[in-house]
């Protein structure tokens, strides 16, 4: 991700024009749930697609692995939309 994001080529449809957004990630339920915020997904305006680089679930993965020292605990308020 060290590349200008206003300069990202989309890995899908090959424009330019992808950027990088920070999304909030949940993994597991109930006692087991983990939320990785500020995972950076590339986001394409020409064909609509949204997908992680190899890299990025790599370190999900690593993070989710070893979630015992990454994870903070702290209170979670869950909201429907209606």
């Amino acid at each position: 991700m060290k590349n200008k994001s206003k300069n990202l080529i989309c890995d899908i449809c090959g424009q330019k024009g992808a950027r990088v957004r920070k999304v909030t990630e949940t993994h597991g339920k109930g006692k087991d749930l983990l939320l990785i915020e500020n995972v950076p997904m590339i986001s394409c305006p020409s064909c609509g697609e949204n997908y992680f680089t190899a890299e990025t679930l790599h370190e999900i993965e690593r993070i989710k692995l070893h979630r015992k020292s990454f994870a903070l605990e702290r209170p979670v308020q869950i909201a429907s939309f209606v």
